[in-house]
Protein backbone atom coordinates (compact mmCIF):
# COMPACT_ATOMS: atom_id res chain seq x y z
CA UNK A 1 0.00 0.00 0.00
CA UNK A 2 2.94 2.31 0.89
CA UNK A 3 4.30 1.73 -3.06
CA UNK A 4 0.72 3.25 -4.10
CA UNK A 5 0.13 6.00 -1.66
CA UNK A 6 -3.39 7.18 -3.59
CA UNK A 7 -4.63 3.52 -3.65
CA UNK A 8 -6.51 3.81 -0.34
CA UNK A 9 -8.60 7.06 -1.29
CA UNK A 10 -8.95 6.33 -4.78
CA UNK A 11 -10.70 3.34 -3.78
CA UNK A 12 -12.70 4.63 -1.08
CA UNK A 13 -13.74 7.40 -3.47
CA UNK A 14 -14.68 4.66 -6.18
CA UNK A 15 -16.98 2.90 -3.62
CA UNK A 16 -18.60 5.97 -2.67
CA UNK A 17 -19.20 7.45 -5.88
CA UNK A 18 -20.10 4.58 -7.86
CA UNK A 19 -22.55 3.54 -4.93
CA UNK A 20 -24.24 7.19 -5.30
CA UNK A 21 -24.24 6.73 -9.01
CA UNK A 22 -25.95 3.00 -9.09
CA UNK A 23 -28.43 4.15 -6.26
CA UNK A 24 -29.41 6.96 -8.14
CA UNK A 25 -30.22 4.52 -11.33
CA UNK A 26 -32.24 2.10 -8.98
CA UNK A 27 -34.57 4.63 -7.52
CA UNK A 28 -36.00 6.27 -10.92
CA UNK A 29 -35.89 8.16 -13.47
CA UNK A 30 -35.67 11.19 -11.71
CA UNK A 31 -32.53 10.26 -9.32
CA UNK A 32 -30.49 9.32 -12.60
CA UNK A 33 -31.86 12.72 -13.97
CA UNK A 34 -30.89 14.49 -10.78
CA UNK A 35 -27.27 12.75 -9.97
CA UNK A 36 -26.39 13.06 -14.37
CA UNK A 37 -27.47 16.42 -14.47
CA UNK A 38 -24.93 17.65 -11.23
CA UNK A 39 -22.26 15.54 -12.99
CA UNK A 40 -22.53 16.75 -16.33
CA UNK A 41 -22.45 20.85 -15.16
CA UNK A 42 -19.71 19.90 -12.87
CA UNK A 43 -17.36 18.64 -15.78
CA UNK A 44 -18.24 21.36 -17.98
CA UNK A 45 -17.47 23.68 -15.08
CA UNK A 46 -14.18 22.07 -14.30
CA UNK A 47 -13.22 22.48 -18.63
CA UNK A 48 -14.12 25.86 -18.58
CA UNK A 49 -11.57 26.38 -15.60
CA UNK A 50 -8.74 24.83 -17.20
CA UNK A 51 -9.06 26.72 -19.87
CA UNK A 52 -8.84 29.56 -17.84
CA UNK A 53 -5.98 28.39 -16.44
CA UNK A 54 -4.47 29.73 -19.65
CA UNK A 55 -5.58 32.74 -19.86
CA UNK A 56 -8.74 32.23 -22.00
CA UNK A 57 -12.11 33.46 -21.31
CA UNK A 58 -14.83 31.57 -22.53
CA UNK A 59 -18.35 32.45 -20.50
CA UNK A 60 -18.25 29.81 -18.10
CA UNK A 61 -21.67 30.33 -17.29
CA UNK A 62 -23.51 30.26 -20.58
CA UNK A 63 -21.65 27.59 -21.54
CA UNK A 64 -22.57 25.31 -18.31
CA UNK A 65 -26.27 26.62 -18.44
CA UNK A 66 -26.57 25.51 -22.19
CA UNK A 67 -25.01 22.20 -21.65
CA UNK A 68 -27.53 21.78 -18.75
CA UNK A 69 -30.37 22.39 -20.62
CA UNK A 70 -28.94 20.08 -23.21
CA UNK A 71 -29.14 17.63 -20.58
CA UNK A 72 -33.03 18.28 -19.58
CA UNK A 73 -33.94 19.30 -22.84
CA UNK A 74 -32.38 15.45 -23.90
CA UNK A 75 -34.06 13.92 -21.10
CA UNK A 76 -37.09 15.38 -21.31
CA UNK A 77 -37.95 14.79 -24.78
CA UNK A 78 -36.84 10.75 -24.86
CA UNK A 79 -39.20 10.72 -21.64
CA UNK A 80 -41.82 11.74 -24.15
CA UNK A 81 -42.73 14.85 -21.21
CA UNK A 82 -41.92 17.31 -23.92
CA UNK A 83 -41.68 17.67 -27.65
CA UNK A 84 -38.41 17.46 -29.75
CA UNK A 85 -39.47 21.00 -31.72
CA UNK A 86 -37.54 22.41 -28.13
CA UNK A 87 -34.41 21.94 -29.23
CA UNK A 88 -34.89 24.56 -31.37
CA UNK A 89 -34.40 27.26 -28.41
CA UNK A 90 -31.24 25.91 -27.89
CA UNK A 91 -29.43 27.07 -31.22
CA UNK A 92 -30.38 31.15 -30.42
CA UNK A 93 -29.11 31.26 -26.55
CA UNK A 94 -25.91 29.16 -27.30
CA UNK A 95 -25.59 32.31 -30.35
CA UNK A 96 -25.42 34.81 -27.24
CA UNK A 97 -21.73 33.85 -26.98
CA UNK A 98 -21.44 36.42 -29.89
CA UNK A 99 -23.25 39.03 -28.94
CA UNK A 100 -21.42 39.08 -25.69
CA UNK A 101 -18.24 38.69 -26.82
CA UNK A 102 -18.84 41.56 -29.23
CA UNK A 103 -19.16 44.01 -26.45
CA UNK A 104 -16.27 42.46 -24.24
CA UNK A 105 -13.77 45.36 -24.85
CA UNK A 106 -11.02 43.38 -22.65
CA UNK A 107 -10.82 40.31 -24.71
CA UNK A 108 -8.02 40.16 -27.19
CA UNK A 109 -9.16 36.37 -28.42
CA UNK A 110 -12.13 36.52 -28.92
CA UNK A 111 -12.95 34.17 -31.28
CA UNK A 112 -10.63 31.90 -29.79
CA UNK A 113 -12.72 32.32 -26.62
CA UNK A 114 -16.10 31.51 -28.62
CA UNK A 115 -14.25 28.43 -30.09
CA UNK A 116 -13.36 26.86 -26.53
CA UNK A 117 -17.07 27.81 -25.15
CA UNK A 118 -18.56 25.62 -27.97
CA UNK A 119 -15.70 22.82 -27.55
CA UNK A 120 -17.35 22.48 -23.71
CA UNK A 121 -19.99 22.17 -25.26
CA UNK A 122 -19.60 19.45 -27.77
CA UNK A 123 -16.51 17.87 -26.11
CA UNK A 124 -18.81 17.24 -22.26
CA UNK A 125 -22.87 18.50 -22.59
CA UNK A 126 -23.66 16.32 -26.01
CA UNK A 127 -21.98 12.77 -24.51
CA UNK A 128 -23.97 13.52 -21.31
CA UNK A 129 -27.59 14.16 -22.91
CA UNK A 130 -26.57 11.23 -25.20
CA UNK A 131 -27.10 9.18 -22.04
CA UNK A 132 -30.87 10.13 -22.21
CA UNK A 133 -31.12 7.98 -25.37
CA UNK A 134 -29.65 4.73 -23.15
CA UNK A 135 -31.60 5.16 -20.36
CA UNK A 136 -35.16 5.29 -22.51
CA UNK A 137 -33.93 3.26 -25.54
CA UNK A 138 -36.67 0.85 -24.72
CA UNK A 139 -38.74 3.42 -25.27
CA UNK A 140 -39.43 3.60 -21.56
CA UNK A 141 -37.35 4.28 -18.30
CA UNK A 142 -34.25 1.64 -17.88
CA UNK A 143 -31.32 2.01 -15.56
CA UNK A 144 -29.84 -1.74 -17.58
CA UNK A 145 -27.59 -0.18 -20.58
CA UNK A 146 -26.28 2.67 -18.61
CA UNK A 147 -25.47 0.77 -15.53
CA UNK A 148 -23.73 -1.80 -18.20
CA UNK A 149 -21.99 0.77 -19.59
CA UNK A 150 -20.54 2.25 -16.50
CA UNK A 151 -19.49 -1.46 -15.21
CA UNK A 152 -17.88 -1.77 -18.12
CA UNK A 153 -16.03 1.26 -18.07
CA UNK A 154 -14.74 0.50 -14.19
CA UNK A 155 -14.12 -2.90 -15.06
CA UNK A 156 -11.78 -1.68 -18.12
CA UNK A 157 -10.31 0.75 -15.89
CA UNK A 158 -9.53 -1.84 -12.64
CA UNK A 159 -8.02 -4.05 -15.02
CA UNK A 160 -5.79 -2.02 -16.76
CA UNK A 161 -4.69 -0.09 -13.67
CA UNK A 162 -3.83 -3.14 -11.36
CA UNK A 163 -2.23 -5.03 -14.90
CA UNK A 164 -0.14 -2.15 -15.46
CA UNK A 165 0.88 -2.16 -11.52
CA UNK A 166 1.63 -5.64 -12.13
CA UNK A 167 3.08 -6.90 -15.60
CA UNK A 168 3.35 -2.89 -17.10
CA UNK A 169 6.35 -3.19 -19.77
CA UNK A 170 5.67 -1.45 -22.71
CA UNK A 171 4.49 1.80 -23.37
CA UNK A 172 0.97 2.26 -24.88
CA UNK A 173 1.68 6.13 -25.94
CA UNK A 174 4.29 7.31 -23.85
CA UNK A 175 4.50 11.42 -25.38
CA UNK A 176 1.28 11.58 -24.16
CA UNK A 177 0.51 9.16 -21.05
CA UNK A 178 3.92 7.38 -19.96
CA UNK A 179 2.58 5.48 -17.25
CA UNK A 180 0.31 3.80 -19.30
CA UNK A 181 1.44 0.49 -21.28
CA UNK A 182 0.18 -2.40 -23.30
CA UNK A 183 -0.14 -5.27 -20.68
CA UNK A 184 -2.58 -1.99 -18.84
CA UNK A 185 -4.64 -2.06 -21.68
CA UNK A 186 -4.95 -5.48 -22.44
CA UNK A 187 -5.76 -6.01 -18.31
CA UNK A 188 -8.57 -3.82 -18.90
CA UNK A 189 -9.75 -5.59 -22.40
CA UNK A 190 -10.19 -9.07 -20.84
CA UNK A 191 -11.59 -7.55 -17.63
CA UNK A 192 -14.38 -5.68 -19.56
CA UNK A 193 -15.22 -8.90 -21.58
CA UNK A 194 -15.57 -11.25 -18.72
CA UNK A 195 -17.52 -8.18 -16.97
CA UNK A 196 -19.90 -8.03 -20.45
CA UNK A 197 -20.22 -11.47 -20.65
CA UNK A 198 -21.97 -11.68 -17.02
CA UNK A 199 -23.80 -8.66 -17.46
CA UNK A 200 -25.42 -10.00 -20.74
CA UNK A 201 -26.85 -13.24 -18.51
CA UNK A 202 -28.44 -11.16 -16.22
CA UNK A 203 -29.76 -7.80 -17.87
CA UNK A 204 -32.25 -7.78 -20.36
CA UNK A 205 -32.44 -5.84 -23.11
CA UNK A 206 -29.38 -6.67 -25.51
CA UNK A 207 -27.63 -10.54 -25.81
CA UNK A 208 -23.80 -11.17 -24.57
CA UNK A 209 -23.06 -10.46 -28.24
CA UNK A 210 -24.32 -7.05 -27.81
CA UNK A 211 -22.66 -6.34 -24.95
CA UNK A 212 -18.93 -7.77 -26.20
CA UNK A 213 -19.51 -5.71 -28.85
CA UNK A 214 -20.00 -2.41 -26.39
CA UNK A 215 -17.45 -3.54 -24.34
CA UNK A 216 -14.76 -3.64 -27.21
CA UNK A 217 -16.43 -0.08 -27.81
CA UNK A 218 -15.60 1.07 -24.23
CA UNK A 219 -11.90 -0.56 -24.02
CA UNK A 220 -10.76 1.33 -27.49
CA UNK A 221 -12.73 4.31 -27.30
CA UNK A 222 -12.30 4.50 -23.55
CA UNK A 223 -9.09 4.07 -24.36
CA UNK A 224 -8.87 6.97 -26.50
CA UNK A 225 -10.82 9.22 -24.46
CA UNK A 226 -7.88 8.61 -21.32
CA UNK A 227 -5.43 9.57 -23.78
CA UNK A 228 -7.29 12.76 -25.46
CA UNK A 229 -7.78 14.42 -21.64
CA UNK A 230 -3.95 13.19 -20.47
CA UNK A 231 -2.51 15.34 -23.87
CA UNK A 232 -4.94 17.75 -22.88
CA UNK A 233 -3.79 18.30 -19.54
CA UNK A 234 -0.04 17.66 -20.29
CA UNK A 235 -0.90 20.85 -22.73
CA UNK A 236 -1.77 23.10 -19.86
CA UNK A 237 0.86 21.54 -17.54
CA UNK A 238 -1.07 20.19 -14.54
CA UNK A 239 -1.44 16.61 -12.88
CA UNK A 240 -5.73 16.74 -12.76
CA UNK A 241 -8.61 18.51 -13.83
CA UNK A 242 -9.23 19.23 -10.25
CA UNK A 243 -9.57 17.68 -6.67
CA UNK A 244 -12.72 17.44 -5.45
CA UNK A 245 -12.31 13.69 -6.05
CA UNK A 246 -9.86 11.92 -3.33
CA UNK A 247 -7.23 9.91 -5.42
CA UNK A 248 -9.29 10.45 -8.63
CA UNK A 249 -8.76 13.87 -9.00
CA UNK A 250 -11.90 15.72 -10.71
CA UNK A 251 -15.31 14.63 -12.40
CA UNK A 252 -13.54 15.30 -15.80
CA UNK A 253 -10.36 13.01 -14.55
CA UNK A 254 -13.23 10.68 -13.59
CA UNK A 255 -15.48 10.35 -16.84
CA UNK A 256 -12.73 11.43 -19.52
CA UNK A 257 -13.33 7.82 -21.06
CA UNK A 258 -17.04 7.78 -20.63
CA UNK A 259 -17.32 11.17 -22.72
CA UNK A 260 -15.81 9.37 -26.10
CA UNK A 261 -17.08 5.64 -25.61
CA UNK A 262 -20.94 7.23 -24.86
CA UNK A 263 -21.18 8.80 -28.76
CA UNK A 264 -20.22 5.19 -29.95
CA UNK A 265 -22.19 3.03 -28.03
CA UNK A 266 -25.29 5.40 -28.95
CA UNK A 267 -24.51 4.94 -32.61
CA UNK A 268 -23.94 1.22 -32.41
CA UNK A 269 -27.50 0.56 -30.65
CA UNK A 270 -29.35 2.85 -33.24
CA UNK A 271 -27.47 1.72 -36.43
CA UNK A 272 -26.25 -1.98 -35.62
Amino acid sequence: MSKYPDLAPRLFSAIIGGMIIILSLLWNKWGFFAVFLFISCMTMWEFYRLMRLQSYVPIRLLGVSIGGLLFVFTFLIEADLLPSKYYMALFPLASFVFLIKLYKKSDVHPFINIALFYLGILYVAVPFALINILVFYSGEYSYEIIMGLLFLTWANDVGAYFSGILFGRRKLFERISPNKSWEGSIGGAITASLTALVIGFYFEGLNPIEWISISIIVVIAGTYGDLVESHFKRSIQIKDSGTIIPGHGGFLDRFDSFLIAVPFVVVFLKLF
